[in-house]
């Protein structure tokens, strides 16, 4: 497991939060938003809860593209041995300087979520169950200068 050393956690919480997500579903991008409802997503691909993730850029500290590739492969893997279903997935900042691939899984438990995400070095990932607002869970420590966000979620560590 890595250890996250992160400059400014809320800072990057509202980064995480403000991003574009977007999942490939039988060639349609299906746009995922912190805070809203991802209502035609659940309809195209039932579930009972949705769990967004990357390997890449671990600790919010970029990496190269070999780098960055081989920790997908490993992910990947590590989804193939657990038998998750999961489909390609991508996180982009609003400016569109910045994309990061990823996979969109469904129905994996919350506990197994964190402990991958975690092993991975993700700062943060999506969660959410059917029905409800898609929200941001940072599995960091929440600072103390953070303010309030209505649909991020601080588990720490």
């Amino acid at each position: 497991m890595r250890e996250l050393q992160v400059l400014d956690a809320a800072e990057l919480a509202i980064a995480y939060a403000a991003a574009d997500y977007a999942v490939a579903l039988d060639g349609d991008a299906l746009p995922l938003r912190v805070g809203r409802p991802a209502a035609d997503l659940e309809a195209y691909w039932p579930a009972a809860s949705y769990l967004f993730m990357t390997a890449w850029n671990p600790a919010s500290e970029p990496h190269s593209d070999s780098a960055n590739h081989a920790a997908d492969e490993r992910l990947v893997a590590r989804l193939d041995a657990i038998g998750v279903q999961r489909h390609a997935a991508w996180a982009e900042d609003v400016a569109g300087q910045w994309r990061e691939p990823g996979w969109l899984l469904a129905d994996l438990d919350d506990a197994v979520a964190n402990a991958l995400a975690r092993e991975f070095g993700q700062a943060g990932v999506l969660a959410w169950r059917r029905g409800e607002p898609v929200r941001l869970r940072m599995l960091i420590a929440r600072p103390r200068h953070a303010g309030p966000a209505a649909h991020t979620d601080w588990i720490g560590a």
